[in-house]
């Protein structure tokens, strides 16, 4: 088994890192929040949510809040175990070197 076998490449790129590990400490977190957190532009977080509740590891809530919209998006059990696996599979490469 390789090193990296348990990598996850829904998780490799570092917008969708961030958001996940937004995910993790909180129970959720709206598009505004999570915009402002990662400094990313609004079509860039929409991409990034959508591959990540397309792989079923968020999910999507739209609401509206007195008139205007409002979409939060929280860690699906198997998103927040496949975060987990990644995370731990990223402190073995570490601790190896």
């Amino acid at each position: 088994m390789s090193i990296i076998t348990n990598i996850n490449k829904a998780f490799d790129h570092r917008i969708r890192l961030g958001i996940m590990s937004i995910l993790m400490v909180n129970e959720y977190a709206d598009f505004k929040t999570l915009k402002e957190l990662l400094e990313v532009t609004d079509g860039n977080l929409a991409s990034h949510t959508k591959a990540l509740e397309t792989a079923e590891y968020i999910t999507v809530e739209k609401q509206f809040i007195g008139r205007k919209p409002n979409t939060r998006y929280a860690t699906t059990k198997l998103g927040r175990a496949a975060f987990k696996k990644h995370i731990e599979a990223l402190e073995k490469i570490i601790n190896k070197q």
